[in-house]
């Protein structure tokens, strides 16, 4: 690459997108990409879709609302399936993390009728029923959450019957009817009200397969999906065998990076890097989208070669340091080896403003010191997040500082223990202070490191030390040899 060429690369992978913090659909079709994995979790009959913080959930959630996306996602699998959404798909949200008190009652809604002892699933009733009735419905004039609730509670049957006609009128005109499904976690501050939530939902889900065109779509958090309770109910297995998880790998990961540099004003740059043959974009939407060829992102050998073209060979000055291309999703993955799209991207637009500022002479759009620090900025937002989902994770992590890993557990406990941290989070719990707390605390310091396993942030090593994956470790400044340094 040319010294001009070195400097539009580092600009592009600087802009590339971030946070997206009001759930918003996405401004352009061009940053819609769908890995092939994800395309089963776009049939209307995938009613259950999975996947870690950060996996997409709420991006497919607000996506899937805009007509122009659903026609760009069936332009790009071009499959009898998308070719359903992008044609025939009624879609409307039923709950998600944007206040709609129009569309879904809030989180205290939902508190205050379950607390007179309405069923969850008879509110996720209620507000499927509403999105499905005509104007003139007798529910439609229910002004309120709590009366649309006691309505259909009452007439059970006048609802049965508007759930069948409608269901035939969409049959007729070969139109499926989409109730989608988001940031569950928000509709409750405890574990228990959560499973309840959940459980109705997943009901209601299971009650609508009867009807040929009358569909929910479920995306749930797979850290959360842990609980037995959820499915504690007859039939639950036909959802989880229906279930779709958005996962990401390694190649997927580069595809999605690529795709959004193809797609940049400087997009020639890059298409030319990748492919010196045709690049025919996609029409979708009123916008021309520039798809990476698949050949290349399963390809992975011939993508290490193009990403160290942006990156150099090594993470140092010489192969002992290891590679760029396997190095950046070796330190951002979780317990399971799971690494987020959103911190995977973080890693590299940091990397690349680090560059600019500390080596704007260095011969690649990235440094390997660079993405060092880039790593240890999409640790940090990681941490963040975590903390966001689980405050009670900085009470129990946070004296941790300065320890090392792998190490015994007893270690970890120790530090608790002289920390006064269980005790302190227990006394927080009675009085209602802390958000999805460890579920297991009544069992100690192993129930808490049990809750830490479940949550992807401890593993265990085959002589039992706990380690903790660099994505948290680096954050909450823990140490490891050889390791990335932590935040300080």
């Amino acid at each position: 690459m040319t010294a001009t060429e070195v400097l539009s690369a580092r600009e592009a992978i600087a802009g590339l997108p971030g946070e997206n913090g009001d759930g918003a659909p996405p401004p352009r079709a061009a940053e819609v990409y769908l890995p092939r994995s994800h395309l089963r979790a776009m049939h209307p009959d995938s009613l259950l879709v999975t996947g870690m913080r950060g996996a997409g959930k709420t991006f497919w959630w607000s996506a899937l609302q805009e007509a122009p996306v659903r026609d760009l996602v069936g332009r790009l699998a071009d499959t009898p399936t998308s070719r359903m959404l992008r044609e025939k798909t009624d879609v409307h949200a039923g709950f998600g993390f944007r206040p709609a008190p129009d569309e879904y009652p809030g989180k205290d809604a939902i508190s205050g009728l379950t607390r007179d002892g309405i069923e969850p699933r008879v509110v996720w009733r209620t507000v499927y029923a509403r999105h499905l009735a005509p104007e003139v419905h007798p529910l439609r004039a229910r002004p309120t959450w709590r009366e649309r609730v006691a309505y259909v509670a009452d007439h059970p049957e006048p609802i049965e019957r508007l759930l069948y006609e409608r269901d035939a009128e969409f049959d007729a005109q070969g139109v499926h009817f989409l109730v989608l499904f988001d940031a569950l976690d928000r509709s409750a501050d405890d574990w228990r009200d959560l499973s309840r939530n959940v459980r109705g939902l997943l009901q209601t889900a299971l009650d609508l397969r009867a009807y040929r065109r009358l569909r929910v779509k479920i995306f749930l958090r797979s850290d959360q999906f842990d609980d037995r309770t959820f499915t504690d109910f007859p039939d639950a297995s036909k959802l989880l065998a229906s279930s779709v998880a958005l996962n990401w790998p390694r190649h997927e990961l580069y595809g999605l990076f690529w795709h959004y540099l193809v797609n940049h004003p400087e997009g020639d740059l890059f298409r030319n890097m990748l492919d010196s043959g045709g690049w025919p974009p996609v029409e979708a939407g009123g916008q021309s989208v520039y798809t990476v060829p698949r050949p290349l992102v399963f390809g992975e050998e011939r993508q290490r070669k193009k990403f160290h073209l942006i990156a150099g060979r090594w993470m140092g000055t010489d192969r002992r340091r290891g590679f760029p291309y396997t190095w950046i999703p070796n330190h951002l993955g979780d317990t399971e080896g799971k690494v987020s799209p959103r911190s995977f991207l973080a890693a590299l637009r940091a990397a690349a403003v680090d560059t600019a500022e500390r080596r704007p002479e260095h011969p690649y759009a990235l440094h390997y010191d660079s993405i060092k620090r880039g790593v240890q900025a999409a640790s940090a937002i990681r941490v963040n997040e975590i903390q966001e989902d689980y405050p009670w994770m900085h009470q129990v992590l946070s004296p941790l500082r300065g320890m090392s890993v792998p190490c015994d557990f007893e270690e970890i406990a120790a530090c608790w223990q002289r920390e006064g941290v269980l005790d302190h989070l227990a006394d927080r719990m009675q009085q209602d202070d802390v958000k999805l707390p460890p579920r297991h605390i009544d069992q100690g310091p192993d129930g808490v490191r049990r809750d830490l396993e479940a949550l992807r942030v401890f593993y265990r090593l085959f002589d039992g030390r706990v380690n903790i994956p660099d994505v948290f470790r680096v954050g909450y400044g823990l140490g490891r040899k050889g390791g990335v340094k932590p935040v300080k």
